[in-house]
């Protein structure tokens, strides 16, 4: 339908897959988003009962414990991964998308092999030089 929103998991879809070398698999009857061999986010569709919808994204242990910290009912350790510091963030109900993507990138970062995360970095730095492409030929 013309002008409809995408679902909250269309929408996640569309952040993890605009990240380089991403792809997506279903793992435990899940999708899920790998760069390389590693995965970094998965979703969670009321897993086991949950009552919610949520992502689950890898990060370093302070960042879990600081978003939970934070905003519990938005954050949450997710079971299995969550003692490795990944983070389950709720995009039911009205998440802050912005968020939400700075968050998927940085779990991207966070698990991507260095040289794949290498060239998005440097792919990153010169978009932001101010300085038009044309003046950067000699």
């Amino acid at each position: 339908m013309p002008g409809a929103r995408p679902s909250p998991v269309e929408r996640l879809r569309r952040i993890c897959l605009a990240l380089p070398e991403t792809s997506e698999k279903v793992s435990h009857g899940e999708p899920t988003w790998w760069v390389g061999r590693k995965m970094f986010a998965t979703l969670d569709d009321h897993h086991h009962g949950a009552a919610h919808l949520a992502v689950w994204l890898a990060a370093p242990l302070l960042t879990q414990e600081l978003l939970v910290q934070q905003d519990s009912k938005r954050f949450f350790v997710p079971p299995y991964v969550g003692p490795r510091g990944w983070v389950g963030v709720r995009i039911d109900g009205r998440p802050r998308w912005r968020q939400v993507e700075t968050l998927v990138r940085d779990a991207w970062a966070h698990v991507a092999p260095p040289k794949i995360y290498q060239a998005y970095a440097a792919a990153l730095a010169l978009r932001e030089l101010p300085v038009r492409p044309m003046q950067l030929r000699r």
